[in-house]
């Protein structure tokens, strides 16, 4: 009698993840050649090869270099000018959103560096768009301040957006009442984390429940600390903080924070962030603080000084995470970037 034997090849997760990335990667390949090959009015398929490029996917012809990125595009500008730039060719960025802000960026490197707009098959010219106008505090919000100040936090408004930081970390901030319209100040870590404090402590006085929270807080963002989620997250607001307390430790007789170029849609991501003040030498200069490795860090740092309309800028960063690529970007800026290295912990 015969036997049916099954067999069956289990894969590991890791294999299905690469097995998808590749198949993601040539159907990415197939769509740049299809979107050149349309912009140009080839009758087939342009002449070039294809480059593994882990944003999305890369074209080489002879006479230049096209990049595609795959998803949120926003802050690709750094790796796109770290990977692109060593064809020596001129580079073509094609993108489906964010295309304004990467023209804008884009203009500020002395690269040969074009961004498209990718409308389903056609490549339009992106527009750079301009920089965010100054957006003032509203009176009623600015009179949680004394609040925030007395209770031990730094009163900070960035982009009209009054809120509390405990060196460096948001733990609350001024709202206005969905319903009411009231402004209203909330204690928590973002959004989510503001909305459970309330339900939990909501019979707590604001002022007595921002003291419980900033005491609980602050002894895992001093230095030496043991990791914590307290002292992970804002690692790069914390730089600043601690800069702001003593200029001179990053080259600056004087040092004030500053909007950042664009707004911050997550709290929980390690965006970089902002001040500007004078050097030790006299020169007005814009400082970005960054942690860990960002190779869009110098796109971010002269969108920063072109904002603020100054023409230098200071990167600040632990020595290890500025590696040769980042930089390779500082001097392909039209502005001057210098780097200012700190040795303090993350915590």
């Amino acid at each position: 009698m015969a036997h049916r034997v099954t067999v069956f090849t289990f894969i590991s997760e890791s294999r299905m993840e690469q097995v998808d990335t590749e198949r993601r990667s040539r159907l990415l390949a197939l769509k740049l050649r299809a979107l050149i090959r349309e912009h140009l009015g080839l009758s087939g398929d342009p002449d070039g090869r294809v480059e593994v490029f882990a944003p999305g996917a890369a074209f080489i012809t002879n006479d230049a270099v096209w990049l595609l990125i795959d998803g949120n595009a926003a802050r690709a500008l750094g790796g796109v000018l770290a990977w692109g730039t060593k064809f020596e060719l001129p580079i073509h960025l094609v993108v489906e959103n964010d295309s304004g802000l990467l023209a804008r960026r884009a203009a500020l490197f002395d690269v040969d560096i074009t961004v498209w707009h990718a409308d389903e098959r056609v490549l339009l010219p992106a527009l750079a768009e301009p920089h965010l106008p100054t957006t003032q505090a509203k009176p009623e919000h600015l009179a949680f301040t004394e609040l925030i100040q007395s209770s031990g936090a730094d009163a900070l408004v960035e982009h009209g957006i009054v809120v509390g930081e405990v060196r460096g970390l948001e733990m609350c901030r001024v709202v206005d009442d969905v319903v009411s319209g009231v402004a209203r100040l909330e204690v928590g870590m973002g959004v989510n984390d503001r909305e459970a404090f309330a339900m939990v402590h909501g019979e707590l006085p604001t002022e007595q429940a921002l003291r419980n929270v900033i005491d609980a807080v602050a002894i895992h963002r001093e230095p030496g600390a043991n990791v914590h989620p307290f002292n992970q997250f804002g690692a790069e607001r914390m730089h600043r903080w601690r800069a702001l307390q003593d200029p001179t430790s990053i080259g600056f007789s004087r040092l004030d924070p500053v909007d950042p170029p664009v707004k911050r849609t997550n709290l929980k991501d390690a965006v970089p962030c902002a001040a500007i003040g004078s050097t030790d030498s006299g020169n007005l200069s814009a400082a970005v603080f960054v942690h860990g490795v960002d190779l869009d860090v110098v796109p971010f740092a002269v969108d920063t000084a072109s904002r603020l309309g100054i023409d230098e800028v200071t990167i600040v960063a632990r020595r290890q995470d500025i590696t040769p690529s980042i930089e390779r970007l500082a001097n392909m800026a039209s502005v001057f970037v210098r780097f200012a290295f700190i040795s303090s912990p993350t915590a």
